[in-house]
């Protein structure tokens, strides 16, 4: 078997038909499989994995980088393509994967370009295009590392780039945007917790968002995506001063003992 497509869900009933449909060229007729890894999905995510005849394996959270990688030892593809629910293939880049992976080479991975669409816009200029994603490894070449909440595979050797692009329809509305950015500045800031960061910091919480988007919408062009670009670059810098606030909550908690000696104290 030549590629194994690995995802994992959680409540994807709205976005799983479209990403596994643009799999299907690359895993039917039993030249590949689909592997997805489900935690605790209550609408129809796992009837709709079924139907495209993924294995499905339901198993409780472990943090993104070790859902991902759970997925990932499942698979027993020769390759292994790592996707996001809300991910899909372009038809050229399916067609480009599979001439990839059937050529010899010493390569163990590749990345792929993505396409990000916010509000149903593709989002092509402020950092946000061509945004290439290590996708696309040898099985075994490499793993997922602890990011917050944007793991990165990490592998030993040789990588290229392919030309066809992942679309990813992360953020049709603007309510579903602004709970994923409450979600992941939440995770990033324990992520910096965790590696030792603490403290207010004014810069970081008020001069550090305003440099974000002057950088992204002015210099990096992202005014050219219209009110979409505004709003993205706006709501984003707004995600950066969320996450060194809580950084800041969560570094002044006391923890559960110290609680407990004080409620002690007379």
């Amino acid at each position: 078997m030549q590629l194994s497509v690995v995802l994992i869900t959680q409540n994807e009933e709205a976005n799983l038909p479209h990403t596994l449909e643009s799999v299907m060229p690359l895993v039917r007729d039993g030249q590949g499989e689909i592997i997805v890894v489900d935690s605790g999905s209550i609408d129809r995510t796992l009837e709709i994995a079924k139907s495209y005849g993924a294995k499905i394996f339901v198993e409780k959270w472990k943090g993104f980088a070790g859902q991902k990688n759970s997925a990932m030892e499942k698979a027993s593809g020769d390759w292994i393509l790592q996707l996001d629910a809300d991910e899909a293939l372009e038809p050229e880049l399916a067609r480009e994967i599979e001439q990839a992976v059937a050529q010899s080479t010493s390569l163990v991975g590749y990345f792929i370009p993505r396409k990000n669409f916010f509000l149903g816009h593709w989002i092509k200029h402020g950092g946000f295009y061509p945004d290439p994603k290590l996708r696309l490894i040898r099985r075994g070449a490499g793993r997922f590392e602890e990011y917050g909440a944007h793991p990165t595979i990490r592998v030993s050797g040789s990588t290229a780039q392919l030309n066809h692009a992942m679309l990813h329809y992360a953020y049709p509305t603007l309510r579903g945007y602004i709970d994923h950015m409450n979600s992941y500045s939440s995770q990033g800031a324990e992520f910096a917790v965790a590696q030792g960061r603490r403290g207010f910091s004014f810069t970081d919480i008020t001069i550090r968002p305003l440099l974000t988007f002057v950088y992204n919408y002015f210099i990096r062009l992202g005014f050219l995506d219209g009110r979409e670009g505004l709003l993205l670059h706006l709501y984003h810098s707004v995600y950066v001063s969320w996450k060194y606030a809580k950084i800041w909550e969560l570094s002044r908690k006391p923890d559960k003992s110290e609680l407990y000696s004080r409620r002690d104290m007379p």
